[in-house]
């Protein structure tokens, strides 16, 4: 880990001259997430807008990205709470891009949305990704696949549901490695009724886990007290789906998870087949965005997310959530830092949540 540079190896002037110093004297919000600086005395570091007592420019480092602020070793502020998912305003172009996206009969070029709103190419990607998580191409394709799914029952054809939902013609879908049905649309279309999950159950300190895997990777984790619901659940998300017993690498990989319950922070080397609407992938991967120790409230995702009327429709995408933990809804609370509601239950949520502060006690929120 390393250590904050000090004030002899950083001249007043560098920070003084520098124009990001005005906009932290400023306190200016819309600062936020474009920069953190860190406090050489009080080994915190903070983002633009915070409102402790100004601080001496000589003790200052600015930092370009998070990464930077949290390698000097540093804690991050109590008040200002860098660590924040939504630490900065969503740019106009971004929403503009997302109906662009949403709209378009064929999937647009990242040059063609770039021109539409205004913007370069690289400033656009780079601002796009900033804001919601995923690249403009993983955004459109996860809208296009939303559409296939929402589609292809309804269509004459499956032919038709694939054009329809912008893929131009049926040879660039099948030739997609990545198909997002998971399984030929023909299947798909009929309901998915020869599509194996493999499950298994396990116990963990947090009640009865069960893992269910697809071949693409595992579809849901889910946490409970008895077995027989969860497998219930499982079935009402999953309905057309055939569950059959996992075999021995299944019972390695619900070990893994297991694991992973118990002790978030160890991460998950797994494959995941996350499967949603277009809405909820973005909820569901700005929520893998916050780090293990850390929260953020339904404000916060909605704004970063680019939809910041939608806090209803973020809290609605985490309770859908069919993975446990490893999309760590467990770390969205409510703007008075309260634990609200959780799938698996309350109790489980604040167990998630002090195992990964290492606290016997509930967390200090980290979002306003």
């Amino acid at each position: 880990m390393t250590s904050a540079p000090t004030a002899a190896t950083r001249p007043l002037a560098t920070v003084e001259q520098d124009p990001r110093w005005a906009r932290i004297v400023a306190r200016d919000r819309n600062a936020d997430g474009q920069f953190w600086y860190s406090v050489l005395t009080t080994g915190v570091y903070c983002r633009p807008s915070c409102p402790s007592r100004r601080c001496n420019p000589a003790n200052v480092t600015l930092h370009a990205t998070l990464a930077e602020a949290r390698a000097t070793g540093c804690r991050p502020c109590r008040r200002c709470h860098p660590d924040e998912v939504a630490a900065h305003p969503v740019h106009p172009a971004i929403a503009t891009a997302c109906r662009l996206i949403e709209t378009a009969e064929e999937t647009p070029t990242l040059d063609e949305i770039a021109t539409a709103v205004g913007l370069s190419a690289y400033h656009f990607h780079r601002l796009f990704k900033a804001a919601t998580g995923i690249t403009p191409k993983a955004y459109a394709d996860a809208h296009r696949a939303d559409r296939l799914r929402r589609d292809i029952g309804k269509s004459r054809t499956v032919t038709d549901a694939i054009q329809a939902a912008g893929y131009g013609s049926s040879n660039r879908f099948y030739d997609d490695a990545t198909n997002p049905l998971g399984m030929t649309p023909s299947r798909y279309r009929a309901g998915g009724i020869r599509e194996n999950l493999r499950v298994a159950t396990g116990a963990s300190a947090l009640g009865t886990v069960l893992v269910a895997t697809s071949d693409k990777g595992i579809a849901a984790i889910l946490i409970g007290d008895d077995a027989d619901a969860l497998r219930r659940d499982l079935r009402n998300r999953f309905p057309k789906a055939q569950l059959i017993d996992g075999d021995a690498d299944h019972a390695r990989r619900i070990a893994t998870v297991i694991a992973f319950v118990e002790a978030p922070q160890i991460g998950l080397d797994l494959p995941l087949d996350i499967r949603g609407t277009a809405f909820q992938q973005c909820v569901w991967q700005a929520l893998r965005a916050i780090p293990p120790g850390s929260t953020a409230n339904y404000t916060a995702i909605a704004q970063r997310i680019g939809a910041p009327r939608a806090v209803r429709a973020v809290a609605g995408a985490c309770a859908a959530n069919p993975l446990a933990v490893a999309v760590p809804c467990h770390r969205v609370i409510r703007t008075d830092g309260a634990l609200s509601g959780y799938a698996w239950g309350t109790e489980r949520k604040r167990s998630l949540l002090d195992r990964e502060n290492g606290a016997s006690r509930p967390p200090r929120p980290t979002t306003r």
